[in-house]
């Protein structure tokens, strides 16, 4: 099924710059274009610092818009509802954190180093360095509806399948022996779980400093490297 972009969001923005390509949109069409663009980010980035404050069910409308400094109206015109809002935020979110994994995975030779880097970035460069957004996706979209838990869920089988496809090609520019089956995806699911339980543990309930970030990150990647390397010479 074909899904189309809603009234004013991202995707038909974008899709309306790549038109205006044509001659014969003017300079005022062109500048429409980026005031909605600006003003859909500027709600959505009020209702992440709402959300991760406060919390998703304790934050309305009215205060989304208000920080924002748009009127009510505006924020519908964009958006459905409140758990629109926190819908289209865990996408951003989740592109945000596959683009910053990804980096490193491309990188990766799974040695103690690049493992380590993995760790980093989504230890110091995520969990640290954004909390807002840590918040939103660990804690506030936990729990919500079936559409909240169907963009949370892919995430993590997106996540899982990057981390899967980064082991098998590092597994064969190794020439190590052919590993099948399920281990590759069990590497990955238990990669992924793994961060997911030191994101909620030592970020969120624990609140952890940067200088506990170098630590977590060393003992993390040991016992990870560990666990592969005994599976991939069994």
């Amino acid at each position: 099924m074909v899904s189309h972009p809603r009234k004013g969001s991202t995707a038909e923005i974008r899709m309306a710059k790549t038109k205006s390509q044509d001659r014969s949109m003017s300079r005022s069409a062109l500048r429409r274009l980026r005031e909605k663009e600006i003003r859909y980010n500027t709600i959505l980035k009020a209702a992440e610092n709402l959300f991760a404050k406060k919390g998703y069910h304790r934050t309305s409308i009215e205060e989304i818009a208000d920080l924002a400094e748009v009127s009510t109206g505006a924020v519908y015109f964009y958006f459905k509802n409140k758990e629109d809002i926190l819908i289209k935020l865990m996408h951003e979110i989740g592109h945000q954190l596959r683009k910053l994994l990804g980096e490193e995975l491309q990188k990766a030779d799974f040695s103690f180093d690049s493992f380590q880097n993995i760790a980093f970035a989504f230890l110091r460069d995520f969990c640290l360095s954004q909390p807002e957004k840590l918040a939103i996706f660990f804690r506030e979209s936990a729990g919500r509806s079936s559409e909240v838990e169907e963009q949370r869920k892919q995430l993590f089988i997106d996540l899982t399948q990057d981390i899967k496809e980064a082991f098998i090609r590092i597994n064969e520019e190794r020439e190590k022996n052919s590993v099948s089956g399920f281990a590759p995806e069990l590497i990955a699911v238990c990669i992924v779980g793994v961060y997911e339980r030191i994101a909620c543990h030592y970020f969120l309930w624990k609140e952890s400093s940067k200088e506990d970030v170098e630590d977590i990150a060393q003992k993390s990647v040991s016992f990870m490297l560990g666990g592969i390397e005994s599976l991939i010479k069994g």
